[in-house]
């Protein structure tokens, strides 16, 4: 090997990837162990982030492909570009809502870059009739990260970074 090779080689080798994740909704990060919902406080479900929204919409995190969106448009989940496995829900018991309070932006299989609307919410109805409208982030392929450096404080969809993952 040499020397040109080890400054202008592939460093992917040698280096751990960081992806940025960013904020899928605006409103203020809290810790997952804190959700009223012990699938995602106890990280049953895998580890990240809860969100408590002040907007109302919902935006991709990352650029990926758009996995699952939930009938009831409460939840989805996207893969990245990088392999990282999303999985945003927002609230809790908001499935019992049967979609009322949501409107669809995106479908399945969509690609979709940083900040593109997937989901817009009713913030006042659904605090009025969901248990909670605290929203979980998490990563639900947690086996293939390595590190995650989680966020904290005041957020802005497509705009704040929420977590670092390394991968």
């Amino acid at each position: 090997m040499g020397i040109f090779s080890n400054i202008f080689g592939n460093k992917k080798n040698c280096e751990n990837k960081e992806i940025e994740i960013f904020a899928p909704l605006s409103g203020e990060i809290i810790d997952i162990e804190k959700v009223p919902d012990i699938v995602f406080s106890d990280k049953i479900v895998g580890d990240g982030i809860a969100i408590q929204p002040t907007g109302n919409s919902i935006v991709s995190p990352v650029n990926g492909k758009i996995s699952k969106i939930f009938n009831t448009l409460h939840a989805f989940s996207i893969k990245s570009d990088e392999g990282i496995e999303l999985f945003v829900h927002f609230g809790i018991d908001t499935i019992k809502l049967k979609g009322k309070g949501f409107e669809k932006f995106a479908n399945e299989n969509q690609n979709v870059k940083i900040g593109d609307l997937i989901i817009t919410f009713d913030l006042p109805m659904l605090k009025k009739n969901a248990k909670s409208v605290i929203t979980p982030v998490v990563i639900s392929n947690m086996e293939k990260i390595k590190k995650i450096k989680k966020m904290s404080g005041k957020i802005t969809s497509g705009k704040t970074i929420i977590m670092i993952v390394e991968n």
